[in-house]
């Protein structure tokens, strides 16, 4: 039977202190949101003592500070047979291992191809690097793999993506991509929202309308970043955050595997779910025809959606019909300036309560009417404040940018500013892909296929947003609305609200993984329903032992391999 890896996590906490008191971000913590979305056990240590005591197999490097003891021992960890993986950073070792470090101003492409584990993952976007080029007078035996490229998937070779560095018994893995920091901008944004963005230049994205959006601060590339469909519908066709979270952890299992071990994991959705889908609402001017209409179409169809309302909301009887429906009461806080919004905590915070006053019911979800954002972090903040633990806002406002303009289709938390100390809000961010397809100013149903296809790759949340009035006022949009669920059905999807979804999450990342000192994983409070999967080796038959494919390799359940606490 084998080992389980065990996975430290090295956080120079003294150092980490000195960067924040600059106001220098270290989104390097990201892996650990990365991590525990996975269902990947690991243990995090702040201080070096207790990391040996720990005797990790493999050492993922946070942050290591800067000083020369901080890089000696780092080598020397290696030295010692530990394989050390840093996503950049590092750069004061560049000279002793061989290399020198330059500098790329602009966004590349990542070419993985060559990885072994990387099989089947497209061109990868990445906002920034961070290259080492390995000097021709190296004398270490440096082993370089993948290729980054200049401004386009086809442009000029710049770096390698990642090399590798024998040292002693053990490995050094350095990318030239500094993956944490990446998922954190095409997530989030480079930056705070404070201006309008750069609009599409064939007219498709105008973003640049004076109203700030999550929109504004989209980091893919209008040209090089989206597909049309055959009835030359443009959208953003990868999700590219998700799939460098599946470089990481497919990494991670291959080196556990090189080790003669295994890295199980807990699976994204429970037994008999494969991927997710979400409808949700917008309950703008409040029209009460317009949401029976809704309520029909919505049980002609089977399934069950999240209402946003926006204030003054439905009369109580309305509200106890949609609730006896199964459907969510939700949020739809209104900080647009045209309708006399407010964009403040002391606003969302009175909105929120009108809406929960007069419906009755908890509300824990919340999307901004239009989009609106500002900033980085106060959204999340004033969720958290007001007990709302999901959100829904970020998503495309304009016909040429939906599909994945901030690079995911996961549930995630997203990180603070260094202000805060990188910290995660507590609020599940639940993006959409578009919304009112059919609408004469929007997508048509062409990118529903392809939607479905991508989220599946990657087993996300595939998320539709329509608004009550245009399923009542057109017949395209009740008739879109029809195909997507179909659609959804055909591929195996399940239809979860946004509560339901928030519940999920929150109950794995309250399960613990841990391994013990034999390499056993041990569980604890597994929720119900929740499958622990054991990774095969890649050369297995996807059809051995009844196994599932995740992250690249054939999968199993683990319970051969592992323990509850009480055992």
């Amino acid at each position: 039977m084998k080992k389980t890896a065990k996975i430290g996590l090295w956080f120079n906490r003294q150092s980490a202190e000195y960067f924040w008191g600059h106001g220098q971000d270290l989104f390097q913590l990201y892996v650990e949101e990365v991590l525990g979305h996975a269902g990947i056990p690991y243990a995090r240590f702040d201080d070096a003592e207790s990391l040996e005591s720990y005797e990790p197999d493999i050492i993922v490097v946070l942050h290591p500070g800067e000083k020369e003891e901080d890089l000696n021992r780092l080598e020397q960890w290696a030295r010692r047979g530990a394989t050390l993986i840093s996503y950049g950073g590092l750069n004061r070792m560049a000279g002793r291992l061989g290399c020198s470090r330059f500098a790329i101003r602009e966004a590349v492409y990542g070419d993985l191809s060559g990885l072994s584990y990387a099989q089947g993952i497209p061109v990868l976007r990445a906002v920034c690097s961070d290259p080492w080029m390995v000097s021709e007078k190296s004398v270490i035996p440096v082993q370089a793999d993948g290729v980054l490229r200049r401004l386009r998937k086809a442009g000029a070779e710049s770096a390698a993506a990642v090399l590798e560095f024998p040292l002693g018994a053990g490995r050094l893995i350095r990318w030239n991509v500094d993956i944490p920091a990446n998922i954190v901008m095409l997530q989030q944004g480079s930056g705070p929202v404070v201006q309008d963005g750069i609009p599409a230049p064939d007219g498709t994205g105008a973003v640049d309308e004076g109203i700030l959006k999550a929109d504004d601060r989209c980091e893919l590339d209008w040209n090089e970043d989206r597909s049309v469909t055959e009835t030359g519908m443009p959208y953003f066709d990868t999700p590219y955050a998700d799939w460098w979270r599946e470089v990481m952890v497919r990494q991670l299992m291959e080196e556990a595997d090189a080790q003669g071990m295994t890295l199980p994991f807990l699976d994204y959705w429970p037994e008999g779910v494969n991927q997710v889908a979400m409808i949700s609402h917008d309950s703008d001017f409040n029209m009460e025809e317009a949401a029976r209409t809704t309520l029909s179409v919505l049980q002609d169809n089977g399934v069950r959606s999240t209402w946003c309302m926006i204030e003054p909301g439905y009369s109580p009887s309305l509200y106890k019909e949609i609730q006896a429906a199964g459907h969510e009461l939700a949020f739809h806080y209104n900080a647009l300036e045209q309708e006399k919004g407010i964009w403040s905590a002391e606003e969302f915070s009175r909105q929120l309560n009108v809406i929960r006053s007069t419906s009755g019911a908890p509300v824990i979800s919340n999307k901004n009417h239009y989009t609106r954002f500002e900033g980085w972090g106060d959204l999340y903040e004033w969720c958290e404040q007001n007990g709302i633990e999901a959100d829904q806002t970020r998503g495309p406002s304009k016909k040429g940018n939906v599909g994945f303009p901030f690079g995911t289709s996961h549930p995630y938390y997203p990180i603070a500013r260094s202000n805060d100390r990188n910290r995660l809000y507590r609020v599940l961010q639940i993006g959409f892909l578009t919304q009112d397809l059919e609408h004469p100013t929007l997508s048509d149903a062409s990118v529903i296929a392809p939607f479905l296809e991508k989220v599946a790759e990657v087993r996300g949340v595939a998320h539709f947003l329509f608004h009550q009035q245009h399923i009542h006022h057109l017949g395209n949009v009740r008739h879109a609305f029809s195909l997507a669920v179909e659609t959804a059905k055909g591929l195996g999807y399940a239809f979860w609200t946004s509560e339901e979804i928030t519940r999920w999450e929150q109950a794995r990342r309250a399960a613990v993984l841990r391994v013990g000192a034999d390499g056993t994983l041990i569980t604890e409070n597994l929720p119900q329903g929740a499958v622990v999967r054991q990774p095969s080796d890649a050369k297995v038959e996807r059809s051995a032992s009844q196994a599932v494919m995740r992250f690249g390799r054939p999968c199993a359940e683990a319970a051969s391999i592992m323990k509850t606490a009480a055992e």
